[in-house]
């Protein structure tokens, strides 16, 4: 296992948790202030892990969902509202400061004894016919039958493979903040859906709640220039003063937005997971729990091949895993791509689709509910552990 982020330790604990025996390559986490809307089935997931309830304090219920339509266009899409209750859930998910959830998962890694921990990053990965060598920056080896990759973006373990990626960038920035706010969110995580992209508050425990704002790079620079006053004036309006006075929290996010997918999630003994195999803007609360699933899955492949005696890194493995995943994260990745793309198009039937599309989700009930159930725990995908089942 090579990368400590979220996805990593989750895939490590996983493994570990159910005997196989694992090497976890990683360095401390740093400062991570950024949230992580966490959804039902990988809740279920963290739960079998024993994992959440050292950390489900720190979260917050995600109760109703509002997709708030404020392009001012010609054609504007009525409000929609979606409801855990609906589908008979407790909530969608909850929303966790990342690094709460971090703590939780280094804490239950370091309970168990199947999971060796090394402080140090991969310099070189080199793979044979029977096995793989990971070469430390510190100096020293490690041999495996599999190697997950969960180093992010600039995988080293996915270049050692020769698996290629498909990117595209979009002209938008995204700006993330934690806030403080005078009026309650009552569980309600709202989206508007602005002309450069989507402004989405979504609750963090008491009066807090975490935002995404995407706007064009000049509109960000703009805005970063502002002092701690003009920037809480400008935050409440774009949020149209649901939550009243605004704070910002000191410290930020800044990232241009795009979209890269892996041309394969596995081959040559490296099995991708997190970031490594795809990357997707923060649209839809998909992107980390779209690597939990990679975590969950490669970890039911793994433990089921080391049951039946088989090689846990060979190409039936790796062949299996790349066909799980590839439809979940192509099919979630283009349906985010779709969104973005009618929220940034002047193109007038592009926008008409969009708010049909959204009047006939808040009119046709079966469909509103189907949706929402297959937002929330895909079956296409659906692993054991997100089904709250042990390995």
């Amino acid at each position: 296992m090579v990368g400590g982020g979220p996805a990593g330790l989750t895939a490590a604990v996983a493994l570990a948790s159910a005997g196989v025996p694992t090497a976890l390559v990683a360095r401390p986490a740093r400062g991570d202030n950024r949230t992580t809307a966490l959804l039902a089935g990988s809740v279920s997931a963290l739960q079998a892990l024993n994992v959440w309830t050292a950390c489900a304090g720190e979260a917050a219920p995600l109760r109703t969902m509002r997709i708030v339509d404020d392009t001012d266009r010609l054609w504007r899409a009525p409000e929609v509202r979606f409801e855990a209750a609906e589908i008979g859930l407790e909530a969608f998910g909850w929303n966790i400061e990342n690094r709460h959830l971090v703590a939780a998962l280094q804490a239950r890694a370091d309970g168990i004894a199947q999971l060796l921990r090394i402080d140090d990053e991969a310099r070189a990965v080199a793979i044979a016919d029977d096995d793989v060598t990971v070469t430390l920056a510190g100096g020293g080896t490690l041999n495996a039958k599999l190697v997950v990759a969960a180093d992010g973006r600039r995988s080293v373990c996915r270049a050692a493979a020769g698996i290629a990626t498909e990117s595209r960038s979009y002209p938008q920035t995204a700006l993330t903040f934690s806030l403080g706010h005078a009026r309650p969110h009552r569980d309600i995580s709202t989206e508007f859906h602005t002309a450069q992209g989507p402004f989405t508050l979504v609750p963090l425990r008491g009066e807090r709640s975490s935002l995404v704002c995407v706007v064009a790079p000049e509109d960000a620079e703009r805005i970063e220039r502002l002092d701690p006053a003009g920037l809480n004036i400008e935050l409440e309006r774009r949020a149209h003063s649901i939550l009243g006075k605004v704070a910002a929290e000191p410290h930020h996010g800044i990232f241009r937005l795009g979209v890269e997918t892996a041309r394969h999630f596995a081959a040559r003994r490296v099995a991708l997971v997190g970031e490594a195999g795809h990357v997707i803007p923060p649209i839809g609360a998909q992107g980390l729990n779209l690597g939990l699933r990679d975590a969950a899955i490669v970890g039911e492949l793994v433990v089921a091949a080391r049951r039946d005696g088989a090689d846990v890194g060979g190409a039936r493995l790796t062949d299996d895993y790349d066909r799980r995943r590839r439809a979940d994260v192509r099919s979630r990745a283009a349906a985010v791509d779709l969104l973005n793309r009618t929220l940034l198009t002047d193109f007038l039937p592009a926008q008409s689709a969009r708010g049909l599309g959204l009047y006939v989700l808040d009119r046709i009930g079966p469909l509103r509910r189907a949706m929402m159930r297959e937002g929330i725990a895909p079956r296409l995908a659906e692993p054991r552990l997100m089904r709250g089942e042990a390995l």
